[in-house]
């Protein structure tokens, strides 16, 4: 089986083509990454010479890339993304290509090359976020997959035109498509711009930990290796056109995380320093993670307190890796091995 993992340089995306080659040592894995800021190839450098593991430079924008299909791709799965909020307030322009436009000419591609539906089986897995849901009150339900989109940033609007263009693609064209929406995801080689990264190396560094506004912003907390086993299970055993949330049962507030990094740690609280709330920022997410439980038979297995202390330790015992991104020197790395 020949897969198609876009935006594998990442966070999510390197974690799930490190956890689908260990899992599936017969796959062949391309992994199709334009290398911005958040791309690092240092996240893979452990299977990079592995002889079923491929790497492609190129944005997913970018119409030639339909090239790549001609090597007989079984299966895509879309990661790549722009995905910072803070960024997507700045400049909504390159969200809106990238994540509208990329997941277009993606989704062309798939269909000029591998059709339309294939005995329900779901071949173009398009992995979202919670974000196209809005905001909770402190007394609303979870997400389902059944809530209205009411994407609050240019980042999530933008993710929510991308998942309703798949689906249109599913509905017009027969594309086996399903989406993925996940809660907030943590553990090893997440870019150090994101809360719980930023907190443990800044604490590592005995520098002030920003919080935004009163720090009581709720989020639902789910360790990245629970969304790769999520991610294989719906793109093996889940029904195209469906929407599947994956969450971790782990609502913390945003000063309960970044308390609980202080105390693993053994640092103190006088490292915290408030500072101007974010616009528009949504005041709590969580995800009802029921219907792929019941289908698929996935649940959580990390508790947040026992991923969390594992992925400090992570960072603790990766230090180069975060100084690395922190300097800017870990681009060296692809700019040595593939040039510009």
């Amino acid at each position: 089986m020949k897969i198609l993992v876009t935006g594998g340089a990442g966070f999510i995306g390197s974690n799930f083509i490190r956890y689908m080659l260990a899992k599936h040592p017969e796959m062949e894995i391309y992994n199709l990454d334009k290398l911005t800021y958040a791309g690092n190839l240092e996240n893979l450098k452990d299977v990079d010479q592995r002889p079923n593991y491929y790497f492609v430079k190129a944005d997913i924008a970018d119409p030639h890339i339909d090239s790549i299909f001609k090597v007989g791709i079984d299966a895509v799965v879309n990661f790549a993304a722009e995905s910072h909020v803070d960024r997507s307030i700045r400049d909504p322009g390159v969200f809106l290509q990238t994540n509208v436009q990329g997941t277009r000419v993606l989704l062309d591609a798939a269909l000029k090359h591998m059709g339309g539906d294939n005995a329900g089986k779901v071949f173009f897995l398009h992995v979202s976020t919670d974000e196209v849901y809005g905001s909770l009150g402190s007394d609303d339900p979870p997400f389902r997959e059944t809530n209205l989109l009411l994407p609050s940033s240019p980042y999530s609007a933008s993710k929510a035109a991308a998942d309703l263009l798949a689906l249109a693609y599913y509905k017009t064209y027969g594309l086996a498509v399903a989406i993925t929406r996940c809660s907030n995801n943590y553990g090893p080689y997440q870019f150090p711009e994101k809360l719980i990264p930023l907190m443990v190396t800044n604490a590592l560094e005995n520098k002030p930990l920003p919080v935004y506004g009163d720090g009581k912003n709720v989020r639902d907390w789910l360790h990245v290796n629970d969304h790769c086993r999520a991610l294989e299970l719906v793109l093996f055993e889940g029904q195209p056109g469906e929407i599947y949330n994956i969450g971790g049962h782990g609502e913390r507030t945003n000063l309960e995380v970044v308390n609980l990094v202080l105390e693993q740690l053994n640092k103190p609280k006088e490292l915290i320093q408030y500072v101007t709330d974010r616009l528009g920022h949504d005041r709590r997410y969580a995800i009802d993670p029921g219907k792929i439980t019941q289908e698929l038979g996935w649940s959580p297995a990390y508790a947040f307190e026992e991923g969390l202390g594992e992925t400090i330790r992570w960072y603790m015992g990766n230090r180069s890796w975060w100084e690395r991104i922190k300097s800017g020197e870990y681009r060296q790395y692809y700019m040595e091995m593939y040039g510009d």
